[in-house]
């Protein structure tokens, strides 16, 4: 089994998909710069656009390693981020058995596709719009994915986003950032893996 708490076992693969508009591509770049300029390791990062950059399929493949990355592209990710039903329709079957799938719970309907991984939903809409910002629903992700991973810190994470992030947005992209963060924490801290208000999560679990 893998060693849990281990930060990076050499290498994490990363994947974060959804459609344009949703800023999946600005969440991984975001992730990127968290690990390999405010920690000491490397990320390389693709991007993939539909046909039409916005409304289309969006997605980013992040490789994080702990030593230099020599081939950068993701084909079996150990972790997949999913903000809309066709993402994981089409990229939850390569996820690695037991990796760790986490959804936008308001736009992802699970079915069996799920049942061989850690699945984590995020009302990351829902938090973006109680912020006053739809378009911040990406940095909710993010600080999601930082609790839920651990395979970068906090502190790098809001680094990142004060990089990322034009300087009149950023408290608002800080405090998505920690919405999600806190949220992902009391997922984690509860044992939670799934959203207990699926009604696909009896079955899953019942199968596990």
């Amino acid at each position: 089994g893998r060693t849990r708490g281990v930060l990076f076992i050499m290498l994490k693969e990363m994947r974060i998909a959804g459609f344009g508009g949703q800023g999946v591509i600005l969440s991984a770049h975001i992730i990127g710069r968290a690990v390999a300029l405010h920690e000491d390791n490397y990320a390389t990062m693709t991007q993939n656009y539909g046909p039409e950059a916005r409304g289309g399929a969006a997605s980013a493949a992040l490789v994080i390693s702990d030593s230099p990355v020599l081939f950068p592209y993701v084909t079996q990710p150990d972790i997949l981020v999913v903000m809309a039903q066709e993402a994981y329709t089409k990229f939850t079957p390569d996820l690695k058995e037991d990796g760790i799938l986490i959804v936008e719970e308001d736009l992802v309907r699970l079915d069996q596709k799920a049942q061989h991984s850690r699945v984590y939903g995020i009302p990351a809409t829902r938090f973006a719009e109680e912020l006053g910002k739809k378009m911040v629903l990406n940095v909710v992700m993010v600080g999601a994915i930082c609790a839920i991973t651990k395979a970068f810190s906090h502190d790098a994470c809001c680094k990142a986003v004060a990089d990322s992030v034009p300087a009149k947005f950023l408290q608002l992209n800080l405090a998505a950032l920690e919405k999600g963060y806190r949220y992902g924490e009391e997922l984690l801290s509860k044992g939670v893996t799934q959203d207990e208000n699926n009604e696909m999560v009896g079955v899953l679990e019942s199968e596990l």
